[in-house]
């Protein structure tokens, strides 16, 4: 075996209600398998292939997919990759869109739709019946009030004459959830979740209470990816990515949160899964939650000639804890005083905008930087070996 995550630390497992179905927290979400723009065969199928192989390899045993993938390429390179499945695989599907010649991604919740859907899923995957299929309503990243009813009763008899498993949803609200109890059992729900997108914290809550598995989309925020400094100072006192914070983070959040975050490549695949084995103290957690991160786009957008210079503290998130600490340095193990470090940072970046009030000189980073080499110098310890870590 070539790969290099543990098979037995993804996250731990969970059981989804009333099933023998049993994964592990960390699965993986076939999306970036299809070509740019979900659309078409990927530019190496072959490697596409082997990042499935190896995420089972690794002890994934949870894909997300849909046949609107592609359209029917994901699931096709699904079977290709892994048929005959292994027999503790769950594949959950999703109907409820589909694709226009233009690349679009359209509704398609008609019954028809949905009966034609499911079908589709069906021959593509190689399967006589699909382990679970959530009906995916609302628009492109939230929920849209209205009755489920039809469509999810659709399902309900798909169910019953065997083609389907197990149900669940995707972008719905609670009243929308416990219509769809009354029609049939519910078994895990798909909404937009991730560090900087919350809303869903109540609800989450209350699914955990119900044993309902929680699946947040776009957990690393999708076609936008998240970018904040306060995933910079955690990921460089943990030697990781600001991703794999994220990742961490959100495994910590709740014990029904399952994981399906999407790569096309080994390595990416990877560093995804090794975020099952940080350790983010409590107080990180609660550090996290409390903010509502400033997100920066990955490109400077242009500056129209009209508007003013951005100020200082805008610019000064650009700065982190990473670019800060001196490498000869790191933080020692104890909760408090790693989690202090951090505040104090960054009520230093505070303190030191105030002051500025404007766009920073050269002269002046220069500075900022030397304050914190000599403050990490000071501060910082050597901590003890497997710092950071499970």
């Amino acid at each position: 075996m070539t790969n290099q995550t543990s098979r037995t630390n993804l996250g731990g497992t969970f059981t989804f209600p009333g099933t023998s179905m049993t994964v592990h927290r960390m699965g993986y979400g076939a999306m970036q398998l299809a070509g740019p723009g979900v659309w078409g065969p990927p530019r190496d199928p072959d490697a596409a292939i082997a990042v499935l192989r190896e995420a089972v390899a690794a002890g994934v045993n949870h894909i997300d997919t849909s046949d609107f993938y592609g359209p029917h390429v994901t699931n096709q390179i699904i079977r290709q990759a892994l048929h005959p499945y292994p027999d503790d695989l769950v594949i959950v599907t999703k109907v409820g869109a589909r694709r226009g010649e233009d690349k679009s991604w359209i509704h398609a919740r008609a019954r028809h739709e949905i009966i034609d859907a499911v079908h589709d899923n069906l021959r593509n995957l190689k399967l006589d019946a699909l382990d679970v299929v959530n009906l995916r309503v609302g628009g492109m990243m939230s929920p849209e009030e209205g009755s489920i009813e039809e469509q999810l009763t659709a399902l309900a008899e798909l169910k019953r004459q065997g083609l389907i498993r197990h149900l669940g949803l995707s972008n719905v609200s609670p009243k929308q959830f416990a219509e769809g109890q009354r029609i049939s059992e519910i078994v895990c729900l798909q909404n937009f979740y991730n560090v900087a997108n919350r809303s869903d914290d109540a609800f989450i809550d209350d699914l955990a209470k119900q044993g309902v598995a929680y699946v947040p989309f776009f957990p690393l925020g999708g076609f936008t990816p998240l970018q904040a400094s306060e995933l910079d100072d955690v990921a460089a006192t943990l030697h990781v990515t600001p991703m794999q914070v994220a990742l961490a983070w959100l495994l910590h959040r709740s014990p029904n949160m399952l994981l399906i975050p999407g790569s096309s490549s080994i390595q990416h695949l990877r560093e995804n899964l090794a975020a099952a084995t940080l350790r983010l103290r409590k107080c990180w957690l609660s550090w996290i939650r409390s903010k509502t991160l400033q997100l920066r786009h990955s490109q400077p957008k242009p500056r129209s000639q009209n508007k003013p210079k951005a100020s200082f503290p805008a610019h000064f998130t650009a700065f982190s804890l990473r670019s800060l600490r001196p490498k000869a340095f790191r933080p020692q193990s104890r909760d408090q005083k790693d989690c202090q470090l951090i505040k104090t940072v960054n009520q230093l970046r505070v303190l030191l905008a105030r002051a500025a009030g404007a766009r920073p000189s050269l002269r002046f980073r220069i500075a900022l930087r030397r304050i914190g080499k000599i403050f990490f110098t000071i501060a910082i310890m050597v901590p003890h070996p497997g710092h950071g870590v499970i």
